[in-house]
């Protein structure tokens, strides 16, 4: 639920009364659900590169262009979009909501994913897309700033199903090593499996405490905030998916059976090193704070 998080946090902060009131009671309810649209086919990690144009015409933007990967797309109710109403670079993006059955909004096919099978993610398309000024969120030329902004909830989110994911595995390991026998043993008597088993817990607790860290600066409002998003973002991903691979080895052949757990957890946490930022995205961002000084 990253996304429609995401969406009603960016519509309560940044948007007009009319808007909150429009939109956010059936988001919160879930009654309806909402999906982030930012990536497309040609900008992904390049975000302010993006190339979907809204021209103004009187009291309405007409929008022409296309989203990728967008999670829930053509399943969801609203549409948080970024696109551009400026010249070049990100003080020429804007930030538009549209809703489900507005003429011009259209959608791929349903994509084949590796993980998250649960969730649909199609193409959005706009095609001569008319929205009124209304839905517009902030002022022209904020939409870049308003799609970071969101990010850094959005990578705490991300974080926050690893961690989920990284704490069944271990506790699926843990079952596992004490049920399975080999060499007339338990693995569990294995002092090596011990190990790796006491590693993944230590792990799992450190991603932990950097994610709620994070969600505390976050909260608080802090100067740190983004940079802390994006360590959590970076570290949890990271550590959490070498936890569930490693609870996959822990079960042999075992683990590579879809009757087994575990590789659901492997298969649906990999996209976490690239949704709300790749994790070299995150270096960059941590990178930049750091020597910028």
């Amino acid at each position: 639920l990253s996304p429609p998080s995401m969406c009603v946090w960016m519509i309560d902060t940044f948007g007009s009364e009319e808007q909150r009131r429009r939109f956010c009671p059936s988001l919160c309810s879930m009654e309806k659900f909402a999906s982030y649209c930012l990536t497309e086919p040609g900008s992904g990690s390049d975000a302010a590169s993006l190339l979907t144009s809204a021209q103004r015409k009187g009291d309405t933007y007409v929008l022409n262009g296309s989203k990728a990967f967008i999670s829930g797309g053509g399943d969801t109710d609203v549409y948080v979009v970024m696109c551009r109403t400026g010249g070049p670079g990100p003080k020429g993006i804007s930030c538009l909501v549209l809703e489900k059955g507005m003429p011009g909004l259209s959608f791929g096919k349903k994509e084949k994913k590796v993980g998250w099978n649960s969730q649909p993610t199609r193409a959005v398309i706009f095609e001569d897309c008319v929205v009124p000024v209304g839905n517009r969120l902030g002022a022209e030329g904020q939409g870049f700033s308003i799609a970071m902004q969101g990010l850094n909830g959005g990578r705490i989110n991300i974080a926050s199903c690893s961690l989920g994911a990284a704490h069944a595995s271990v506790l699926l390991a843990q079952e596992h090593l004490t049920v399975r026998k080999q060499f007339g043993e338990p693995l569990a008597s294995n002092q090596y499996l011990q190990f790796r088993l006491a590693e993944m817990a230590t792990r799992l607790v450190a991603a932990r405490l950097m994610v709620r860290n994070a969600a505390r600066a976050l909260q608080d409002g802090r100067e740190d905030a983004a940079v802390l998003c994006s360590m959590a973002k970076l570290f949890a991903t990271d550590e959490c998916f070498g936890i569930c691979n490693q609870a996959l080895q822990m079960h042999g052949g075992y683990g590579y059976l879809k009757d087994y757990a575990v590789q659901q957890f492997v298969r649906d946490i990999r996209v976490h090193q690239i949704l709300e930022g790749t994790n070299e995205v995150m270096r960059m961002i941590v990178a930049r704070n750091l020597l910028q000084g």
